[in-house]
């Protein structure tokens, strides 16, 4: 299996690692910086291609590690040309780019993988497969919170700054709990967010809460923010059950605690075992990726699934600009 990697920028070097640990091959690498291609390719012994179109016949599969606003037409090219596309998150800008998107891969008969990549962390991994086995009762209460840095701090015109290219924080970072909150509680009845970037557009950094109320009857707060110094990012989960509660605390390595209400047939706490540092995430994402390619695997995250995020935060979006809430469905564009 070759491999096309379009970004050499941080994700693409992340994804490029995680390939190594797979039997592809990295045989090609497209970027708008030529010298940073050139130090990837050198390093994995790809080649340099000018321009997706000239890669597309050399490879088999395409991995998309470039900005937001690039998404949809690379997406379209690979599909034309019949390759297999893996597609960093958020999966596009507009749910009328991501209709477009899967369209076009479903008439190619090609996979469209979402790296929607907490999904792989372990923790989250965990904690969603205790909620499915029912260990913790039927889930009332999720707490979401993924806060950082504003990434591109000293250069006012990255991309990440433009709402027009990147979606802002709410899409690019909260997708992610997004995303898990779909996967862990159901789908999302409606959205109601606070949003301070509009409010105060010179402020340094950028913060949101959302809540999000599932058909299921549970209910998820997810807190998201570009607000830290660097290098601070921490993220954390708390999910509440009639029958006990899952957490992992903001900026803990240690195993997720689970808290079980007391009964003669079970201890009041235990844990799980495992480290959470045991691979990295975006490895056990690609190697995933690859079992899905040739046929080993289901994929754990569907270009759907990629959408439905993308949906969700855009109803917070709508709902921080209005003051209302808003169902998903009501975002078509």
């Amino acid at each position: 299996m070759k491999i096309g990697l379009v970004g050499a920028g941080l994700m693409g070097r992340t994804h490029a690692a995680a390939w190594a640990a797979t039997p592809a091959t990295l045989a090609g690498v497209v970027a708008l910086e030529d010298g940073a291609a050139q130090a990837l390719a050198a390093q994995a012994g790809a080649v340099v291609y000018p321009t997706l179109a000239a890669m597309l016949p050399h490879v088999d599969v395409v991995d998309i590690c470039t900005p937001t606003y690039l998404h949809a037409a690379q997406v379209l090219a690979a599909a034309a040309a019949g390759k297999h596309i893996i597609c960093e998150k958020p999966l596009a800008l507009t749910m009328t780019d991501t209709a477009a998107m899967i369209a076009a891969c479903e008439q190619a008969g090609v996979w469209l993988l979402v790296a929607q990549v907490v999904r792989f962390f372990p923790e989250y991994a965990a904690a969603r497969h205790m909620v499915a086995r029912g260990d913790i009762g039927t889930v009332a209460v999720t707490r979401l919170t993924r806060c950082g840095f504003k990434p591109a701090r000293q250069n006012p015109q990255s991309w990440f700054h433009n709402p027009a290219q990147s979606g802002g924080m709410m899409l690019d970072l909260m997708v992610h709990d997004f995303d898990y909150a779909r996967w862990l509680c159901g789908e999302v009845e409606s959205v109601y967010a606070r949003h301070i970037a509009p409010r105060f557009p010179q402020a340094a950094g950028d913060y949101a809460l959302a809540i999000l109320r599932h058909t299921s009857g549970a209910i998820t707060h997810v807190e998201g923010g570009w607000a830290y110094p660097v290098p601070l990012f921490r993220t954390a989960l708390e999910i509440a059950g009639s029958a006990g509660l899952i957490e992992h605390p903001a900026a803990s390595s240690a195993p997720i605690g689970v808290y079980l209400h007391a009964t003669e047939a079970t201890d009041v706490e235990t844990a799980v075992p495992a480290s959470p540092l045991a691979e990295d995430p975006y490895t056990t994402e690609i190697r995933h990726f690859y079992d899905v390619l040739t046929g080993r695997a289901a994929p754990r995250v569907t270009a759907h699934d990629g959408a439905a995020a993308v949906q969700i935060a855009l109803a917070a979006i709508e709902s921080a600009r209005t003051g209302r809430a808003v169902r998903p469905q009501e975002v078509t564009a």
